[in-house]
C-alpha cells in the first residue's frame, strides 16, 4: 500500500509540474468548491479551484486543481500565473462561475479575450432575490431567454424579461443587469456551440461526483489530500470527459462585437 501511494504522490507531482506548451487548448472553464479537511487538528473549509481546458480536438482536459483559502482574486491569479508560467497559450474564449476574484484575475492577465459567466449560476442568484412563490415564474422567463434559438430572439426576450420584472420585482431585474453582456456571450459564437459554453456544468459535474466519492469521509486528512483525490479521479479513469457539444464548429471564433442585447 505505501508502494502505491507513493507512486499516487509522485504521479500527482508530476502532473502539477508538467509543460503545457504543447497543449493546443482554445477554450477555459473555471470553477471552484468548498470541502472541508483537517487543519491544525481542526476542521477547516477550504476552496478546491479547478480550470478545465477544451483542445482543438474538441477534447476537455483537467488543467489544474489547487487547494486555496477560498476564490480571492489573489488565489486564482496564482492558479492563473501558475498554469501560464508553464507555457498555456492564451485562450480564445472563457466560461466563468462568475465569482468577483476570478473575474478580477482573468482581467489582469487575458483582458480582451471572450468571458461566458455561467447561465446556470445565475439563475440561481436570480432567484435567490424573490421569494419562493414567484420562482416558477421566474424561472420560466429566465429559460425562455437563456435557450431561445437566436441571438435576436435572445436579445428581445432579455429586454421583455427586465421591463417585465423592474415593476414586478426589481431586484430580479437588478440581478440579471448585474452579470451584463458577459451572460449573453455565447450569442457571439454558433448556435451549435451554445450548449457547450453556456454554463459551468463540466466542472460542476466533476464536483459532484467527487462530493459523492467522499461523502463517508466528513473530514478529509489535509487540502493536499483532497486536491490530488479529485485529480485521480479523472487520472485513473473512474470519470471520463467527453468532447464538446457542438465540435463540428469548435474552429469557429467568436464574432468581434457582441449583438447589441442592451435593454
Amino acid at each position: 500500500m505505501s508502494r502505491v501511494w507513493r507512486k499516487v504522490k509522485s504521479d500527482w507531482a508530476a502532473w502539477n509540474s508538467r509543460s503545457l506548451a504543447d497543449e493546443p487548448i482554445v477554450r477555459l472553464i473555471f470553477d471552484g468548491t468548498m470541502v472541508r479537511v483537517r487543519l491544525d487538528r481542526k476542521s477547516t473549509s477550504i476552496s478546491l479551484l479547478v480550470v478545465i481546458g477544451v483542445r482543438t480536438d474538441c477534447q476537455k482536459v483537467l488543467l489544474a486543481v489547487e487547494a486555496m483559502g477560498g476564490e480571492s482574486t489573489e488565489a486564482w491569479r496564482a492558479v492563473l500565473d501558475d498554469l501560464i508560467q508553464r507555457g498555456l497559450r492564451r485562450p480564445e474564449f472563457l466560461i466563468i462561475d462568475g465569482a468577483p476574484g476570478l473575474e478580477n484575475a482573468i482581467a489582469a492577465v487575458w483582458d480582451g479575450v471572450p468571458v461566458q459567466r455561467c447561465t446556470v449560476h445565475k439563475h440561481r442568484n436570480v432567484l435567490a432575490h424573490a421569494p419562493d412563490r414567484l420562482h416558477e415564474e421566474i424561472s420560466a422567463d429566465y429559460n425562455d431567454m437563456i435557450y431561445a434559438a437566436t441571438p435576436e430572439e435572445v436579445a428581445a426576450r432579455r429586454m421583455a424579461f427586465i421591463r417585465k420584472w423592474r415593476l414586478k420585482h426589481r431586484p430580479v431585474a437588478d440581478s440579471l443587469e448585474e452579470a451584463g453582456d458577459r451572460l449573453f456571450t455565447f450569442t457571439r459564437l454558433p448556435p451549435s456551440q451554445w450548449r457547450s459554453v453556456r454554463t459551468t456544468n463540466t466542472i460542476e459535474r466533476l464536483h459532484e461526483e467527487f462530493k459523492r466519492r467522499i461523502k463517508t469521509q466528513t473530514v478529509l486528512p489535509s487540502a493536499d489530500t483532497a486536491a490530488m483525490l479529485l485529480w485521480a479521479l479523472l487520472a485513473s479513469g473512474q470519470i471520463n470527459m467527453r468532447k464538446v457539444d457542438g465540435w463540428q464548429t469548435l474552429a469557429t471564433k467568436p464574432i468581434d462585437q457582441p449583438i447589441d442585447l442592451a435593454a
